[in-house]
């Protein structure tokens, strides 16, 4: 099984993007899945009905968030219409929408997806460490793949993590910090571990957002715009093959695909 983990979506120019490469990829790549980190896909920085609706019309199978998941109210209602989006499954008891699911194609594929949340430099979540356990052993009454989302600042919680689940998972990626690492390495029972998947969208930038304002911000400490760069549009990720019997992961790739030019 074949599947592509894309990097946090960054504004219009991410959306475009996965609307201009995704399609191409699932024939060339002869892709069974994609699960995209959208929590920034929305004017930079949360997720809306539309803008969901658009990453799901254009190949994205499962679409995962983070920090940024409730930057729009209209998410709330958004969580209760879409099975397909999944916010990180350590926000306290009683939060709107579900941090993990298994999803069904109709020739009888299963995928387990699961989106977590670091603590380290932070919101105060549940402690994702324990809140794990019960969603893995329940998602595994239904399918031998999982993939788990760690949307964490501190790149030591992600390899916690990973090496936690290791032979629990087919993979842990990470995502949040916008910037793709080459630490790409599957562990001893089989788990795929990254901890940045990178982002997609402009890279001519400061992590998607204009250069100027930026360094604005940290020469004055004074407020600033930061609108989402234009330049350079780039699909971050990884690609993954699975096992379909034991959801082994059996190779991980990293993946930086350019927009093409107009």
């Amino acid at each position: 099984m074949r599947l592509l983990f894309i990097g946090d979506i960054v504004g219009e120019p991410g959306r475009r993007a996965i609307r201009l490469l995704v399609p191409r990829l699932r024939r060339e790549w002869e892709l069974d899945w994609v699960i995209a980190n959208g929590e920034n896909a929305a004017g930079g920085a949360g997720i809306t009905a539309g803008t969901a609706s658009e990453l799901l019309a254009n190949g994205v199978d499962v679409l995962t968030l983070g920090d940024h998941a409730w930057d729009y109210r209209e998410v709330n209602a958004l969580f209760g219409a879409e099975p397909r989006l999944l916010r990180p499954l350590n926000y306290p008891p009683g939060a709107p929408g579900r941090g993990a699911a298994v999803f069904q194609r109709s020739d009888g594929a299963s995928l387990g997806v699961v989106n977590v949340q670091g603590r380290v430099f932070m919101a105060n979540l549940e402690n994702p460490f324990n809140t794990i356990e019960p969603e893995l052993d329940r998602l595994h009454q239904e399918t031998p793949i999982v993939i788990v989302d760690m949307h964490a600042e501190a790149t030591s919680e992600k390899i916690a993590l990973a090496r936690m689940l290791d032979g629990r998972v087919s993979a842990v990626i990470g995502t949040h910090t916008h910037v793709q690492t080459a630490d790409e390495q599957i562990f001893p029972s089989g788990t795929a571990y990254l901890t940045d998947a990178g982002f997609t969208g402009p890279h001519e930038s400061v992590i998607g957002r204009r250069i100027e304002p930026v360094i604005q911000r940290f020469k004055t400490n004074l407020p600033q715009r930061f609108d989402v760069a234009s330049g350079r549009v780039l699909l971050q990720g990884a690609l993954l093959e699975i096992d379909l019997a034991t959801g082994q992961t059996q190779s991980i790739r990293r993946i930086s695909e350019p927009l093409p030019a107009a």
